[in-house]
């Protein structure tokens, strides 16, 4: 259960000016507007897609429902919590993984990063084989846990 209501957020960005003296003392900013009063809400069992056009502010949303990023304003409830308090009852449900880095260790199987991050979340083992065969079914991916992440394409990864 997702509510985002209003939901805002602006970078400041730091802009050069060409000028040495200047960018060191009179430091100028730009505000970039990545969310404009975004609004939705996801119900328990709803499965929903995200898409957009690059900048569309996607993956800002997504740190913001994870209490990676805190927004600007508006008002975000993720399974009853607000994100930012980053409290553990809260973490311990959720899972965050970007595409665009790699969250597997290299030089080892992929399982092998599964069972470490079990460990760090203190997954029970019940739920963490549960959860496991299952993605792995999902995506196909049973015999490819056990392969060094390596000796995986771009796409198995």
């Amino acid at each position: 259960m997702i509510f985002v209501k209003n939901l805002t957020k602006i970078y400041k960005v730091y802009r050069k000016t060409g000028n040495l003296i200047n960018d060191i003392f009179l430091r100028k900013y730009e505000d970039i507007l990545a969310l404009d009063n975004v609004s939705f809400e996801i119900s328990k069992n709803e499965l929903v897609g995200f898409i957009g056009p690059n900048g569309a502010g996607k993956t800002t949303t997504l740190k913001i429902l994870s209490g990676i990023l805190y927004p600007t304003s508006g008002k975000v409830s993720v399974l009853g919590f607000s994100p930012f308090e980053k409290k553990e009852a809260f973490l311990k449900q959720i899972s965050f993984v970007m595409g665009q880095r790699n969250q597997l260790i290299w030089d080892l199987p992929a399982i092998d990063t599964f069972l470490l991050n079990k460990e760090i979340y203190e997954l029970d083992e019940e739920t963490f084989k549960k959860n496991l065969q299952k993605l792995t079914a999902i995506f196909s991916a049973e015999n490819l846990i056990q392969k060094p992440v390596k000796m995986l394409s771009l796409g198995e990864r």
